[in-house]
């Protein structure tokens, strides 16, 4: 009883926060050095759409997803017809919809953290014959790493309590799709006090550790060798 209600939603939630947020710092990281590292058209509408899952109903997020992955949607069939994947109410569905969710964050805080780069240090090593990538990695993202790392924290946290685009996307079925969130929730309307409870302080004890690590590393100041 206590690993069903208990540790199959934590066990869960880690597997989905922690794959969304490793997606979410990939293409998070890549599209903030794409929009800092180019000028082009429409630069800022494109911040403007991918910052958009910060104030959207997460329910609104959902019903998106639903409408991009379902099985009428031609991307919907063609992942089933090509890959055999079907996202709708799965465990990889709950992943897509937390790394959309938590996508922002670390998009956000890259871009700032790309922006607070001193170009003296990229192009000095330009000047030393470096390429771009050799910028990139040697200089600009180490330079960066510290907020890119905070934000990416922030994100796993918001990974952890996402709720209204999880239960869209992948419903609420315990042992598949039911993360603690979404057991907390059941927890409550079944009327489980006890399971609520630990689930909330658990829940609420590991944001809290992210949240604070995170305004710890905000404030530490890094110094270049």
């Amino acid at each position: 009883m206590l690993e069903s209600s208990f540790l199959v939603p934590l066990q869960l939630t880690l597997r989905v926060a922690g794959l969304a947020t490793l997606l979410a710092l990939i293409f998070g990281v890549a599209a903030a050095w794409v929009l800092y590292r180019y000028r082009f058209p429409g630069r800022e509408l494109l911040d403007a759409l991918f910052s958009l899952p910060l104030v959207l109903p997460p329910t609104v997020l959902g019903y998106y997803l639903l409408v991009a992955l379902g099985r009428n949607s031609w991307l919907g069939r063609w992942l089933e017809e090509t890959f055999g994947i079907t996202l709708i109410f799965t465990w990889q569905g709950a992943v897509v919809a937390a790394t959309v969710v938590a996508f922002p964050l670390v998009f956000k805080a890259a871009r700032s953290a790309f922006e607070n780069v001193s170009h003296n240090y990229e192009n000095a090593a330009r000047s030393l014959g470096c390429n771009p990538w050799q910028v990139f990695w040697r200089i600009t993202l180490p330079l960066a790493g510290r907020g890119i790392l905070a934000g990416t924290m922030l994100a796993c946290a918001r990974a952890m309590g996402e709720f209204g685009a999880t239960l869209m996307v992948a419903g609420n079925l315990p042992g598949r799709t039911q993360t603690m969130p979404l057991a907390i929730y059941s927890a409550v309307q079944r009327g489980d006090d006890t399971l609520a409870h630990s689930l909330v302080l658990l829940l609420s004890m590991v944001c809290v550790v992210i949240l604070w690590t995170s305004g710890k590393m905000l404030k530490t100041r890094w110094h270049p060798h």
